[in-house]
């Protein structure tokens, strides 16, 4: 394409705020668009609905990034160990990417996570038993965080003392924000993390439970399917990203319906509602900002522009999820909505596995929170609010005044 690449002010407290005026403008200049990302990285960026879909399941777009001709990509990785980190079902393609997917599929189905529901109530209402009486509360430290934590630490078996350890090494790994990471930091945080996996992993082994980082080490000694690196990558995985969007999930739909009071009374007044409105939150303001990357392993055309073989490929949920030709009156926040088809889970074979669970804890978080929350509302100005940077998408903090029961 002959235009500069744009670029996306992930420094900019306003942009981050609301990024979706210029998202909006990408998308009306082109169906594809050649963008500066966080750290300098170049990517080609895809803006509308149906070429994201296409683009989600293209055979020629990899999820490895070992596919990327941009070696910073690679550099980003821990120096000492990046082949172990790569080993995951979010950065293969098949046959590995089937094979490590089914071994961790019977957790996330439906009918498994509906099963845990009574505890995650459980949790939701012990946490909230111990902000109500303050009358005001950071919502993402005191609700949105530790929930998902809690539920992942015990679905795989992290003891209960350790998950503040984990949440953050992980956080020093994927939470960066916008600029280029530390190299050192990174190796660092990976080291304690990979030891303490391994210890733990070993504990498992030694007295397993019913837990699935047991089950997990059963696979790899018995049935010979996970090797060490595949097992440690794989609980670095599920860990992460059993808490990090949900976080996000949660904060950015209370924040959404602090913003607009009509949907807030209308999912006061009908719970049923809040399925449909956990859709709308991820559509609306997704947890991941601005895409999914893939990486082109060939020379490939999406919408009629030549994309080169090794370029980072950014499918833009954020930016789809708004289109008008998919949504009608994208912009507005519509928790009635019908045919949400969005993007914020991904598409294709590499669509969340998590995304039930992801569906529950929002559902039991934001209508347990509205439901013993009386008169919620902002502590602060919304301008004052601050947002995560880089590519997840949610409030860094969300300090909240609530009428004491």
């Amino acid at each position: 394409m002959s235009q500069q690449p744009v670029l996306l002010p992930y420094a900019d407290p306003a942009f981050l705020a609301d990024p979706f005026p210029l998202y909006r403008k990408l998308r009306e200049d082109g169906p594809v668009r050649r963008v500066v990302i966080a750290g300098g990285l170049e990517a080609w960026l895809v803006t509308r609905y149906e070429d994201g879909l296409m683009a989600l399941s293209h055979p020629q777009l990899s999820s490895d990034v070992r596919d990327a001709a941009d070696p910073r990509l690679i550099e980003r990785l821990p120096a000492t160990d990046r082949e172990s980190v790569l080993r995951t079902m979010l950065r293969s393609d098949p046959p590995d990417h089937t094979r490590l997917r089914r071994l961790v599929s019977k957790a996330f189905t439906a009918r498994r996570v509906a099963e845990l529901r009574p505890r995650v109530q459980e949790i939701a209402d012990r946490l909230l038993d111990a902000i109500v009486p303050a009358g005001r509360a950071d919502l993402i430290e005191s609700y949105a965080l530790p929930l998902p934590v809690t539920v992942i630490g015990e679905l795989l078996g992290v003891p209960v003392t350790d998950r503040r350890d984990f949440q953050q090494w992980t956080d020093e790994m994927i939470l960066r924000g916008t600029e280029p990471p530390d190299p050192v930091r990174v190796d660092a945080a990976w080291q304690q993390l990979r030891s303490y996996l391994t210890e733990l992993l070993d504990a498992k082994r030694a007295r397993p439970g019913d837990d699935l980082l047991s089950a997990l080490t059963v696979a790899r000694d018995e049935e010979q399917r996970l090797d060490e690196d595949e097992l440690i990558a794989m609980a670095f995985l599920l860990l992460a990203a059993g808490y990090i969007t949900t976080v996000n999930l949660i904060g950015s739909g209370i924040t959404a319906l602090l913003a607009h009071p009509d949907q807030l009374r209308l999912l006061r007044n009908d719970p049923g509602l809040l399925p449909g409105a956990i859709e709308e939150f991820l559509r609306y303001d997704g947890p991941v900002n601005p895409g999914i990357a893939r990486f082109a392993r060939e020379d490939v055309t999406i919408a009629g522009v030549d994309i080169p073989r090794g370029a980072t490929v950014l499918v833009a949920s954020a930016i789809a999820d708004r289109d008008p030709e998919q949504f009608p009156e994208p912009d507005r926040l519509d928790i009635a909505r019908q045919d949400n088809a969005h993007l914020a889970f991904g598409h294709g074979i590499h669509y969340c596995l998590g995304a039930p669970l992801a569906r529950l804890e929002g559902q039991i978080a934001i209508g347990t929170a509205l439901r013993r929350l009386p008169g919620l509302a902002l502590a602060v100005p919304a301008d004052e609010l601050r947002w995560r940077p880089g590519g997840l998408r949610g409030p860094q903090c969300l300090p909240v005044t609530f009428t004491r029961l």
